[in-house]
């Protein structure tokens, strides 16, 4: 939610490229961490869906560089989100790691 109350001031130009990009990229991550435990019974298939939000994670990653570069976001938001979404890839990382952990009982 963090990235949609801050892409709303991105400029109107923006609005069906970097603006749409980010959003879909970032509301993405935690879709796909929903359709994976879904799945949890199914290892291979949550750690794939793990794998798919870890790469959307990433790609919002990606377009906060570029919000940042276009003067967009400041350093401070830019590096707070980075951190935030940099944590959010190391949890995935663990979960995939371990996905035995997440079976349901």
């Amino acid at each position: 939610m963090e990235i949609f109350h801050i892409s709303r001031q991105f400029p109107k130009e923006e609005v069906f490229s970097l603006t749409d990009q980010i959003r879909r990229s970032s509301r993405s991550v935690a879709v796909n961490i929903a359709e994976g435990f879904r799945k949890r019974q199914y290892p291979k298939m949550f750690v794939n869906k793990l794998s798919d939000s870890d790469g959307e994670a990433t790609e919002t990653q990606v377009w906060l560089d570029f919000a940042l570069d276009c003067g967009y976001v400041s350093s401070a938001v830019h590096g707070s989100l980075i951190e935030k979404y940099q944590e959010v890839g190391r949890m995935l990382g663990s979960m995939m790691a371990s996905p035995e952990k997440f079976a349901p009982r």
